[in-house]
């Protein structure tokens, strides 16, 4: 068997292509559904095409998965992605040998929390370092890492705090549409009050450094307003836009950044769908979640930008329900590792 290309590609001219980025996929959950869908999707055959994936996790646990779904494999244990070869049929991990061997499928289990905790340190470590370029999440379990005391909300903010960053983002990615948010997960009346020209700027600053690493050098970004028709000119709302968004546009527009708007949302997006823009910008939840699920759903994967690399994750949970059973779909994970080696830079390119 041949290699995948470890390196650089070539295309069909003989130009050689950008290299492929490493991506460090976590486990998850090893009680979880996330070793059954890490095995399949490392072994999908587009994935080396994409990356160059290095599981964190448990070698034994991703056995125990790939007998489970019924897959011919090697896993093979390495000390660091440098020590990873990239061919078909073979799944490199960083092996923490964490879990134990009788570890019950789909059951809460603090030691699988506890494990699937680490399994994010070391991918955190690692794009610290530069040694991988994106990290993509198989689930974990809230209650399972609470129950092994580690008082996270989810890979987010734990990502955060082991990566140093105070302030993230949340995009949506699908082929159609690209979506970055200003709030997400609060009340529409706290969005409107939490939105401020500075909060608007960072946040169509981190789109634009997540479209240029992903090989779009001048995005162009569509930032919608906050009220119906962006405001109408003062009709609707009371001024929001004109003291929350506009301010913001200038500055950026000022630093070369290609950010227009404020724009109605409800045509926003169908400009995006149609190419008009690469990036759009929500200013809160469902004007961001909405449009996407509307046209693709299937295909779309949560990214975390403003991290030291892009992290993409699944669109599931640990499915304690079908674990260990071999019906858990690897769909999203294929996506996910798509998605972030799309939207990952190249080596050495920090």
């Amino acid at each position: 068997m041949n290699a995948a290309p470890t390196a650089a590609t070539a295309d069909r001219t003989g130009t050689t292509a950008r290299a492929l980025p490493v991506i460090a996929v976590t486990m998850g959950d090893g009680a979880g559904i996330g070793p059954e869908v890490v095995v399949p999707a490392l072994l999908h055959p587009d994935t080396l095409r994409d990356c160059r994936p290095v599981v964190v996790g448990d070698a034994e646990r991703l056995r125990q998965a790939a007998r489970v779904v019924g897959v011919d494999c090697a896993i093979v244990p390495v000390e660091s992605p440098e020590q990873a070869e990239f061919t078909p049929g073979r799944v490199n991990v960083i092996d923490l040998d964490l879990l134990p061997s009788d570890l019950p499928w789909g059951e809460l289990s603090a030691k699988a929390g506890d494990a699937a905790y680490h399994y994010v340190r070391v991918a955190a470590e690692l794009a610290m370092r530069g040694d991988v370029q994106g990290i993509c999440t198989a689930p974990l379990n809230k209650g399972a890492l609470h129950a092994a005391g580690h008082l996270y909300p989810g890979h987010t903010e734990l990502l955060a705090h082991l990566t140093g960053v105070e302030e993230v983002s949340m995009m949506l990615s699908t082929p159609k549409v690209k979506v970055i948010h200003v709030t997400t997960h609060i009340g529409l009346i706290d969005a409107v009050n939490r939105i401020e020209p500075g909060l608007v700027e960072r946040t169509v600053r981190r789109g634009h450094e997540a479209m240029v690493r992903a090989g779009v050098p001048r995005p162009r970004i569509g930032v919608c307003g906050i009220n119906p028709h962006a405001g109408e000119n003062g009709l609707f709302g009371y001024g929001e836009e004109e003291a929350k968004i506009v301010p913001a546009l200038e500055v950026l527009r000022a630093d070369g950044i290609d950010a227009r708007g404020p724009l109605p949302a409800d045509t926003a997006f169908f400009l995006a769908s149609r190419g008009d823009y690469d990036l759009i910008v929500a200013m809160y939840h469902d004007q961001g979640h909405g449009p996407v699920k509307v046209l693709g759903i299937e295909t779309g994967v949560n990214l975390t930008v403003g991290l030291p690399v892009i992290r993409t994750s699944v669109d599931h949970g640990t499915a304690f329900d079908i674990a260990g059973t071999g019906r858990a779909d690897a769909g999203s994970m294929v996506e996910a590792l798509r998605q972030a080696a799309e939207m990952s830079s190249a080596p050495g390119a920090r």
